[in-house]
């Protein structure tokens, strides 16, 4: 079967078709569902988020403009939705003394001791990342797990795209923060 593009099947819904949105459905909400996951961390809310992210993006087609991609345009729509989600739900983080993160190298990919092996550290790894904040979860696993560029980020999130390589550089610094604390326990 012919795969057709998503501007194909966005002017078909515009153009009142809605039985067309079904396959940009198909096509995405296992990504969307993923990404919000991520960020809320619980898979009832992410499955009704999910849904109302469709919800919005079928009664907001009038607005999509193809200067960037339809999965890119439903994931700033995920995004947006489930950080805010978040936020009303206040989710409890672990403060860190911003003074602690900048005591720390720049570059701190490869400088873990090596006291600890690969198993534990992917422990660490995953205990770190539920400690930032769903902005800066999302942020690195678009980066890291999704392969998106930083162009591609700065649309989803609305952020500049130095905005969002500075971002990405001060969660990896906090990341490799709370892991070495973990490391010391």
């Amino acid at each position: 079967m012919e795969r057709l593009s998503d501007n194909y099947y966005v002017e078909k819904t515009r153009l009142g078709e809605s039985d067309c949105f079904a396959p940009l459905l198909e096509r995405y909400s296992a990504q969307v569902f993923s990404l919000i996951i991520k960020i809320v961390g619980n898979r009832e809310d992410a499955e009704e988020l999910t849904q109302d992210v469709f919800v919005k993006a079928f009664h907001s087609l009038s607005s999509f403009r193809e200067d960037c991609s339809f999965s890119t345009w439903i994931y700033r729509i995920a995004y947006n939705m489930a950080v805010s989600s978040t936020r009303r739900k206040k989710m409890e983080i672990m403060p860190i003394d911003e003074n602690l993160i900048s005591g720390f190298p720049d570059e701190p990919d490869g400088m873990l001791s090596g006291t600890v092996d690969s198993e534990e550290r992917l422990v660490h790894l995953e205990l770190a990342l539920k400690q930032l904040t769903p902005e800066e979860r999302a942020m690195i696993m678009f980066f890291y797990k999704d392969d998106k560029s930083m162009e591609e980020i700065a649309i989803i999130t609305g952020l500049t795209e130095t905005n969002v390589k500075t971002k990405i550089f001060r969660i990896r610094k906090k990341l490799f923060v709370l892991m070495k604390m973990m490391e010391q326990k």
